[in-house]
């Protein structure tokens, strides 16, 4: 399946949908200490990107890259659209923004997901892509929610 990356719109619905969707999932029931998901507002700061993967006119999936500073970058927000699930489209974010990292320049990039069972794919995937557990890093503390990985570029 092919999917077309472009940087994301959120005043689109579909997509402030998607991101809010989420935000919601990732809230739920979580302590908030260590939620670090970002919400739409968040996403539309000066130093993150985000964008839309898109089959035709569906929305397949999102996900984004924040700068942490000039050697590194941060994945955020990734998430797929249900319809698409098991499809590809967070193989293609993922290389999508390790091109995106290694075009400006970073020399690493970096991850913050989950722990629970509902995130063994996420982990896969970016185990697959050459992300490897570390340590928490930058602004994170070490919890049992949280597993960080990172990747040299």
């Amino acid at each position: 399946m092919t999917f077309t990356i472009v940087p994301a719109d959120l005043s689109d619905a579909l997509t402030h949908e998607l991101v809010s969707s989420h935000v919601a999932e990732m809230r739920a029931g979580a302590d908030p200490s260590v939620v670090y998901v970002y919400d739409t507002e968040q996403l539309r700061a000066h130093d993150v990107t985000l964008w839309t993967a898109w089959h035709g006119d569906e929305l397949a999936g999102v996900g984004g890259l924040k700068h942490l500073d000039e050697a590194r970058g941060e994945l955020k927000s990734f998430r797929t659209a249900r319809a698409f699930l098991g499809r590809g489209v967070g193989r293609a974010l993922v290389r999508h923004v390790i091109a995106e990292g290694r075009a400006r320049g970073y020399s690493s990039l970096w991850l913050e997901t989950g722990t629970a069972p509902s995130f063994v794919a996420a982990r896969h995937l970016y185990a697959s892509e050459g992300f490897t557990a570390c340590e928490a890093f930058d602004d994170y503390t070490p919890n049992p929610l949280s597993h960080f990985m990172t990747r040299a570029l």
